[in-house]
């Protein structure tokens, strides 16, 4: 016999064939059944889910009219809060009334007239009395822009609106005046300031508002043509004919921008305004009207200002200034969507513009020469550098017992430089260096930009050899010819923040933490005020001028502004940041409540608010130490990684010991609900927690799982507090911009 394998019958084969298909059929059998089993109980579970989110759902539509009555009379603190502005608001021109102190109510045309009139007339030259009378003139127009800032629309009229920009331009424009009256009289005095080494006059003067550094040149050496003001390391070097002539070089630092347009120096901010929904609706469709109007006249006129528009100087007056926000159009809710929407909170008319400006109808005129500085990206930082080439007036000569000099009524009369009858032809530049304010921070390169007063805009031409020293805090540059020059910072390199924390420290006391890609911004909250604690930059405190001072919101925004640390967007920031665009309505309704419940609920920046969709906002719950601010900040390797994340986390914070882990919730204006997932899960879902419930508020869904002692500093918290709190929210907007 062969040794190789037995060989299979065929009716082995067809024997074991049959039990491979019977196993196979009832493998298939078996599966089969599985699979309906878990069919039938995964919709067995849905419809058991279903039933209870149906009871949930039910549950909440009962108590609905109960919560949004709850809710409507905390909210009647906003109210009270408006009410008390207003109060105040009067209470403060009753007191200067009162007070008889000799200064002008800025907001009586007659009182700022007079003011104005009689230092015209004044011939008193002197510098020192100038600065002095000048700081008087600088708190005038820091008071009109606050009032333009913080009057709500309704106490404002558009008359007295244009009344107080025109006082702001008048002002700025006789201070400018004043100061170069001031420098004609140093200037026919230079001999008096002649410097014992070289024989030319030098001199700086200064206060916190300006710097004067003047400089003659007496003895007209070309060996001579070059200067550095030691006491404010600003310095330049002319060409050679300049040295040869009767010339002398103003560098007139003003740590304050009165050569931009209006506008930017006026940015609306976010106001509170309690509107029915009715009401609402019909004032936002109105405004809307009333700018498509404004749009279609601004396409059919010519943008550039006219002859009775324009100042002596180049600039230009009140009339032709709209406030940017104002050009907000094209709400894309219809009537009925924002009717529907307001059914819990009244939302301001104004903050809707404000919140709904990603939605903007973009039919301005984008600008088409690079050279013009765009100033809704880039806005002047530092002050502004007018640098003048002035002609010397006569100088004072002594004949025996006489001080003789030529009396010339022409004023202060600039050195044409290149000169006129030879535009054509190449001349030197001039250099300049100029030390940067230690009140500032540039956290990049700054952008020179001359001021080109026919154009009304900042341009970058004309300006070359740019040579920045970080370190040092100087920057060096060549122009074509003398200009008014400012150092420009991109508004928007704080944004979209890297973090946030709003978190209770104590009686109607609170602490926001913003942290960009630069710096940690810590402002504190107490009453109806609030304080810039600490920047920090690179692990170091700066800014310490502006630290440690209780102001307003609208005062603190100007501030933090004014020293290049931006974080409050502008009406057109969404088109320079990438940012997670939410519902507008549901954005405000989230930081009301927020502002509601701040002094017993702790809120941060968290991860999930970019997989819920624009009308979802979804946030954390914990609870945690009171009064230890301890930022949750998520680094990011580069500020071009661009997370644009709106999730917050709330804590309640009560006692020291009071500590718990992070849970989620979402909500999106009218409903609220407590989240399964956790911050480290792996993905996104909207499962509900158990044992958890709908609530048509924030407020009650914080309710469910907050102390007894929680929910009394809530209903006791102060509307001013409350208020202030809101007011940073709304002008932070750190919902879509994180």
């Amino acid at each position: 016999m062969s040794s190789g394998k037995k060989k299979v019958s065929k009716a082995e084969q067809l024997r074991l064939q049959k039990e491979e298909e019977e196993r196979r059929l009832k493998e298939e059998e078996e599966a089969q059944f599985q699979a309906q089993q878990e069919a039938a109980a995964r919709l067995e579970k849905e419809r058991i889910e279903q039933e209870q989110m149906e009871k949930l759902e039910a549950k909440d539509q009962e108590r609905r009219e109960s919560e949004l009555g709850e809710l409507h009379s905390l909210e009647q603190k906003f109210l009270s809060a408006e009410q008390w502005k207003t109060d105040y608001r009067a209470y403060g021109k009753w007191e200067h009334y009162l007070s008889c102190d000799g200064s002008p109510d800025p907001t009586v045309l007659q009182e700022i007239n007079t003011f104005m009139s009689l230092w015209r007339e004044d011939q008193n030259e002197d510098i020192q009395l100038v600065m002095e009378k000048g700081e008087q003139v600088l708190n005038l127009i820091e008071k009109l822009q606050f009032l333009l800032l913080d009057t709500p629309p309704s106490e404002i009229t558009e008359k007295e609106t244009v009344q107080y920009q025109e006082s702001i331009l008048e002002l700025q424009n006789l201070l400018h005046q004043k100061y170069n009256g001031a420098t004609e009289h140093l200037l026919k005095t230079a001999n008096m300031y002649e410097d014992s080494e070289t024989g030319n006059m030098q001199a700086v003067i200064k206060d916190k508002n300006v710097t004067f550094c003047i400089w003659a040149n007496l003895k007209k050496k070309v060996r001579l043509k070059n200067h550095m003001f030691c006491d404010a390391q600003h310095g330049f070097d002319l060409p050679k004919s300049l040295a040869m002539s009767s010339v002398a070089v103003r560098i007139l630092h003003t740590h304050y921008d009165h050569v931009s347009p209006l506008w930017l120096q006026c940015q609306s901010v976010p106001r509170l305004e309690v509107l029915d929904s009715k009401e609402l609706t019909q004032h936002s469709k109105d405004n809307v009207e009333e700018l498509e109007e404004e749009e279609k006249k601004a396409r059919e006129e010519p943008s550039m200002p006219t002859e009775e528009e324009m100042c002596s100087d180049g600039r230009k007056s009140a009339v032709s200034f709209k406030e940017t926000s104002n050009s907000i159009a094209d709400i894309n809710e219809t009537e009925e969507e924002i009717e529907k929407k307001s059914e819990i909170l009244d939302v301001p008319s104004q903050v809707q513009h404000l919140l709904t400006q990603e939605e903007i109808n973009e039919k301005d005129e984008s600008i088409t020469d690079e050279n013009i500085v765009d100033l809704q990206q880039f806005v002047p930082v530092g002050g502004v550098y007018h640098i003048d080439a002035l002609q010397l007036p006569p100088q004072v000569k002594q004949i025996k017992d006489w001080s003789m000099v030529e009396v010339l009524n022409v004023g202060l009369q600039v050195y044409p430089y290149p000169p006129e009858e030879a535009e054509d032809a190449t001349h030197p530049p001039i250099q300049i260096t100029l030390r940067l304010s230690d009140n500032v921070m540039y956290f990049e390169d700054p952008v020179i930009a001359r001021w080109d007063p026919a154009g009304q805009q900042w341009r970058t031409d004309g300006i070359s050899n740019i040579t920045y020293e970080r370190q040092a805090k100087s920057i060096t540059f060549e122009m074509r010819a003398f200009y008014t020059i400012a150092l420009l910072q991109d508004a928007h390199l704080n944004m979209p923040y890297q973090a946030w924390e709003l978190r209770p420290t104590g009686t109607d006391e609170a602490l926001l933490i913003v942290t960009t890609v630069f710096a940690t911004i810590q402002i504190q909250i107490k009453g109806n005020q609030c304080m810039l604690s600490s920047v920090v930059v690179e692990e170091k405190d700066v800014l310490s001028h502006v630290t440690g001072k209780w102001i307003s919101p609208v005062d603190l925004r100007a501030v933090l502004k004014k020293a290049g640390v931006n974080i409050f967007p502008g009406a057109y920031s969404h088109k320079y940041v990438s940012v997670n665009k939410k519902a507008p309505l549901a954005e405000v309704r989230t930081y009301q409540q927020m502002a509601l419940v701040a002094s017993a609920f702790a809120f941060a920046w968290s991860k999930w608010n970019l997989e819920a969709g624009q009308e979802q906002v979804v946030f954390k719950e914990s609870g945690a130490a009171a009064g230890v601010a301890k930022p949750c900040i998520l680094q990011r390797q580069t500020r071009w990684k661009i997370l644009v994340l709106t999730q917050y986390l709330v804590s309640e914070h009560l006692k020291a010991d009071s500590v718990k882990d992070w849970s989620l919730y979402m909500f999106n204006g009218q409903k609220a609900q407590k989240l399964k997932i956790t911050e480290t899960s792996e993905a996104f879902s909207e499962e509900l927690e158990e044992d958890s419930e709908f609530h048509s508020t924030l407020y009650h869904m914080l309710k469910d799982f907050a102390s007894k002692e929680a929910i009394d500093k809530v209903e006791t918290a102060s509307f001013l507090f409350i208020d202030v709190v809101y007011q940073l929210l709304l002008a932070t907007r750190v919902l879509t911009y994180s």
